[in-house]
């Protein structure tokens, strides 16, 4: 069953294609190591790496998956895990094998008798410690730095999107160039600081199922992430994507004036 969009609103299919142009390449630097993620939320992951799969257990099952690693800072991991039997979930793992921190960002689509008046696609956030010796460093953490900037987000020559981070809650977004052109919104979103300059990002977007996790890297001013939705068509697809950031501005207001 096809599903229902706006007028002129595009599916999310349509506007993904292409949006992974300019992402970081895939790495083979967990291939053959193993580790365990104890996350607060009480949950003991382990993973073992191979070739373009992991395999994954916790108390209360295991699996054997398709899972991407890239390398989004120095030894810093973006780790997309797709579920074969979990089709409507995709787990992202943020982990810093050097800090030993991570942060667990669980992408869920959800029917839409439960989520009336909410975004379809919801996310859940678990910070965690890696296995093996003491952790450094803050912990993964809601931050409001990004509030009041204005930036450009460039994934592919046919892909350029401006964000404004509105609140701790909110983002705006339009499309600047690409098939979008001319359409915007603002929805639901999360940020957490997870290291000095690198953020995860995270959408959720009201008017078509599909929620967002990206990693931002400042230093390098690069963006890292993927999307998680219902095509046109009503399949649910986990998308790749990867983007240039050029800063354009930055709001500052005054005190007692700041936005929730």
């Amino acid at each position: 069953m096809a599903v229902e969009n706006p007028k002129d609103w595009k599916t999310y299919d349509e506007f993904a294609y292409g949006i992974a142009t300019n992402r970081l390449p895939a790495t083979d630097a967990l291939d053959g190591s193993s580790h365990t993620i104890h996350f607060e939320d009480g949950r003991d992951l382990s993973l073992a790496f191979e070739r373009n799969t992991v395999s994954w257990s916790d108390k209360s099952s295991s699996g054997k998956d398709a899972c991407e690693v890239i390398q989004v800072a120095p030894s810093t991991y973006f780790i997309e895990i797709v579920f074969a039997e979990k089709p409507a979930e995709a787990e992202t793992i943020i982990l810093d094998t050097k800090t030993r921190r991570a942060l667990s960002i669980l992408s869920i689509v959800r029917s839409k008798d439960e989520t009336v008046g909410e975004p379809q696609v919801g996310q859940v956030f678990v910070p965690g410690v890696l296995d093996g010796g003491e952790a450094t460093g803050p912990v993964p953490h809601e931050t409001r730095d990004l509030i009041g900037l204005r930036a450009h987000f460039t994934y592919s020559p046919n892909h350029t999107y401006e964000h404004t981070y509105l609140s701790s809650k909110r983002y705006a977004w339009q499309c600047l160039v690409g098939v979008q052109r001319g359409h915007g919104d603002v929805d639901l979103a999360t940020t957490y600081k997870f290291a000095e300059n690198q953020y995860v990002f995270t959408f959720r977007e009201f008017k078509i199922a599909v929620a967002s996790t990206f990693f931002y890297n400042f230093d390098e001013m690069r963006s890292t992430g993927k999307f998680l939705g219902i095509t046109g068509e009503g399949r649910i697809q986990n998308s790749p994507a990867g983007a240039f950031i050029r800063k354009a501005s930055m709001t500052y207001y005054l005190p007692g004036q700041d936005p929730v």
